[in-house]
């Protein structure tokens, strides 16, 4: 991900912190501490943390949280939207991050979202909205299906892409099919980023993986005895949330749908959501570890990672 942040020093470019890293890390107490010594304004950058619905089981600060400093673009977003998407963010942080810098505080940018986050900084193709019968007809497809048309439509994005992979084939043979050009060809290009118009002062948190995942099922344990369960019934018995929301694909969702319909014990749904969100932070641990720009600074705890950022912001202050 490359991210231009050169400095003019005839005329600076607003500053923006970033603090990213799996779930767990200790990345919104971070953000707080770092808001509370720099006039901060925390920004959002977590894909499930969007929704209003499922505040405990996507670990969203509560109330005494967010009292301690102001947080944006959290719980914003109803279960029922669907097509809430990493460019419809991007659009809305560019508002708030602006909105800040009007009010001359900082935006502190925190989540485990790597879309997100290269999206906002670094832009989006600009691909045109899908004709939405087209989309209709394809994602009605099994993935095989769709994965042997795309190879007639698209064979680059067929053979580049898993064949069991249902949203990024979908994705693919929609374009193709809705704007008559593969997808390859739009993302040559990409627009609406700000990271050449901003200083960013970034850093990854990155504890001890062992640490991390025992950190992981202790916060799955609380979910699961502090209100997790109930937010999911609630959810379940939504009539206006289509079955293919993002927010039914948020981890826990599934494990808790099986244990509140009989299917499996409550100690095999919690074992699982634990394994789930085990495996969600190590793909997240190895994205971070591998694909932020060589200046995103590394820390393995939060009183490290705060000071490199501060460190940065007084360097470009």
């Amino acid at each position: 991900m490359s991210v231009a942040v050169n400095i003019d020093a005839s005329h600076p470019k607003p500053r923006v912190a970033l603090i990213a890293g799996p779930t767990a890390s200790g990345k919104s107490a971070a953000a707080v501490a770092l808001a509370q010594t720099h006039d901060g304004v925390i920004v959002n950058a977590d894909a499930s943390q969007v929704y209003a619905d499922l505040r405990i089981l996507t670990a969203r600060p509560d109330d005494a949280e967010e009292a301690l400093a102001p947080h944006r673009l959290f719980g914003h977003v109803d279960a029922a939207d669907a097509g809430y998407s990493a460019a419809r963010w991007a659009e809305e942080a560019r508002a708030v991050i602006a909105a800040i810098h009007a009010d001359g505080r900082l935006p502190i940018l925190v989540g485990g979202t790597g879309l997100y986050m290269r999206t906002l900084l670094n832009g989006i193709a600009p691909v045109p909205a899908i004709d939405p019968e087209v989309r209709a007809a394809v994602r009605a497809l099994p993935v095989a299906a769709a994965h042997l048309a795309l190879a007639g439509e698209d064979p680059a994005a067929a053979a580049r892409l898993a064949p069991a992979d249902t949203t990024r084939v979908a994705r693919a043979l929609e374009v193709v099919r809705s704007t008559g050009r593969p997808l390859a060809q739009w993302q040559q290009r990409s627009v609406g980023g700000i990271g050449d118009r901003i200083t960013l002062s970034a850093a990854v948190l990155l504890p001890d993986r062992d640490q991390l995942f025992a950190r992981i099922d202790r916060r799955c344990e609380t979910m699961f005895a502090t209100g997790a369960i109930d937010e999911v019934a609630a959810l379940l018995v939504r009539q206006d949330v289509p079955d293919d929301a993002p927010i039914r694909r948020a981890i826990g969702v599934a494990p808790l749908t099986a244990y509140l319909t009989a299917g499996i014990s409550r100690d095999e749904a919690l074992a699982q959501v634990q394994r789930d969100t085990r495996q969600y932070a190590k793909r997240q641990y190895t994205w971070f570890r591998n694909q932020p720009p060589d200046d995103w600074g590394v820390a393995t705890e939060s009183i490290s990672m705060i000071d490199h950022i501060a460190s940065l912001l007084r360097d470009q202050g």
